[in-house]
């Protein structure tokens, strides 16, 4: 792994390059067989590679040109072993969402904000369930982040707001009434877009603190 990740520091691998057959690929970095094969299910899972079955150009390993989700699962099970606390959780999920208030004001598009809309609709729907919801309600906010035009923000954002979903949707569920939770959610949406629709940053800086806050001091997430 040690190798590979050098020769992608280096430059010499890219998105979408296919590696030596496994023969000659263990021949080059001198090691065997097996343990090649162990440092490929590792880069597998972590969303490097990608191990396609078959034969000439529809098999072997490819470097995937985008980013997957190794690193979301890799974060939510170092949250569930208690590696980060939840004062941790809240400052960073803090820090990161209103740095996208204030690039998000600056540099969304209105299909940006049109799309915002449509997810809050979306949101408002009476059969929806509390995971409906809460699925939504992560789209919402990574869309947000990815309105600032910063890609590893975004995806960033969604790494962390997928690892903590389980206990989100678990928090959520044992509300006696989560619908009226989810109004008054609905409510700080409406109002954190219009803050970086008018571009009136300080003010939505000040909701989306307070709207995370909010939700941690209530014994969720």
């Amino acid at each position: 792994m040690a190798q590979i990740e050098q020769r992608m520091l280096d430059g010499l691998l890219a998105p979408g390059d296919r590696l030596p057959s496994e023969r000659e690929l263990s021949q080059l970095l001198g090691v065997s067989r097996p343990s090649l094969r162990e440092a490929l299910r590792v880069l597998e899972a972590l969303g490097i590679v990608e191990v396609r079955v078959g034969r000439g150009s529809d098999g072997g390993t490819v470097f995937v040109g985008t980013p997957g989700s190794g690193f979301a699962n890799l974060l939510r099970m170092q949250l569930a072993l208690g590696h980060f606390g939840d004062g941790d959780v809240l400052r960073t999920r803090s820090m990161l969402e209103e740095w996208a208030i204030v690039e998000a004001s600056a540099h969304a598009g209105e299909q940006d904000f049109r799309e915002l809309e449509a997810l809050l609709g979306e949101m408002d729907a009476p059969e929806l369930t509390a995971r409906g919801f809460n699925r939504l309600d992560t789209e919402f906010h990574v869309r947000l982040t990815e309105a600032t035009g910063n890609a590893l923000a975004s995806y960033l954002m969604s790494s962390l707001r997928m690892a903590i979903q389980r206990n989100m949707i678990e928090a959520y569920e044992k509300l006696p009434d989560w619908r009226r939770t989810a109004r008054s959610v609905q409510e700080e949406h409406r109002a954190i877009l219009h803050a970086v629709r008018t571009g009136d940053t300080q003010r939505g800086v000040e909701l989306v603190r307070h709207h995370i806050i909010d939700f941690y001091a209530v014994g969720r997430p």
